[in-house]
């Protein structure tokens, strides 16, 4: 009896201090796994800031014909999570929005316009979840890639990469502040990741980068308070895309970009982002960048 006794007890401490252990191991476990997907993300953005950094260099129609690609992907993965039962479908929207969007740069007139909306009305007629929603995102991703064409031949080479630092600049601060910092949630019940030291820290990266081109002599000192402005309509298209897709019950947009998702993963913000640049061009006459 004694020794039966004696060998529970022994069971007993040995669960006990293997429960111990694992307690222990569990931080450091969930410290690591926070920053599972940073290989993946860094070589894919390493990729694309070279192949961007190229095309945007390059400009003319190399890089209209980049941005029609990317912008027809988008309206496929936005056609695709918002009716998954429909196959060939969002193919035929990417095809759509790739003529659409083609067409209207070469046209350049009040025509255009009427172009960009032909793949948010064809997400509106179709069965679909929010279809409103959908094809108002629709809109936004082809003003988007419309706004990136004509801003490369507008403000030039410096003006775009103004814009695409910003949005890596944001997102890059708001993901390791965010990751490390922790803290209380922006807009919980859209994107649960998403912290206010995260953003703010987006937001202050911003500003450094408007300044970083007002020293080199590439912009006026109202860049400085514009940059976090545009990082902010970047954060909200970010905010917006998850929020898709958390109706839609989907994690990302596709799995096209290791480590990041899909195209809308990826460049939710730059739609945003250049939506607002494209708005402001309509009251202001020149920006303060170039």
């Amino acid at each position: 009896m004694t020794d039966r006794t004696d060998e529970s007890a022994a069971e007993a401490a040995a669960r006990a201090a293997v429960n111990v252990a694992a307690a222990q191991a569990e931080p450091a476990a969930n410290v690591l796994g926070r920053w599972n997907d940073l290989r993946p993300r860094v070589v894919s953005a390493i990729v694309m800031i070279a192949v961007g950094a190229a095309e945007i260099w390059l400009g003319g129609p190399s890089f209209a014909v980049l941005v029609i690609l990317m912008t027809a992907g988008m309206i496929w993965e936005l056609a695709a999570i918002t009716a998954p039962v429909q196959k060939n479908r969002p193919l035929l929207m990417a095809g759509i929005a790739a003529a659409a969007l083609g067409g209207a740069l070469l046209l350049r007139s009040d025509l255009a316009t009427s172009l960009l909306m032909m793949p948010p009305l064809a997400l509106a007629l179709t069965p679909r979840r929010d279809r409103r929603i959908a094809a108002l995102y629709a809109a936004a991703i082809m003003v988007a890639g419309y706004g990136l064409v004509v801003l490369r031949e507008e403000i030039g080479t410096t003006g775009i990469l103004w814009l695409v630092i910003i949005v890596v600049m944001s997102d890059v601060a708001g993901y390791f502040v965010g990751r490390i910092m922790g803290g209380p949630k922006f807009w919980p019940k859209v994107s649960p990741k998403k912290t206010w030291s995260g953003t703010v820290a987006g937001w202050i990266g911003a500003a450094l980068v408007g300044l970083c081109f007002v020293l080199a002599g590439r912009g006026d000192w109202g860049l400085v308070i514009l940059s976090p402005i545009v990082a902010l309509a970047g954060q909200l298209g970010d905010i917006l895309e998850s929020w898709i897709k958390r109706r839609a019950g989907v994690k990302d947009s596709s799995r096209l970009i290791p480590g990041h998702g899909g195209l809308l993963d990826r460049f939710d913000a730059l739609i945003g982002a250049t939506v607002l640049v494209m708005l402001l061009g309509l009251f202001f006459k020149d920006l303060p960048i170039g």
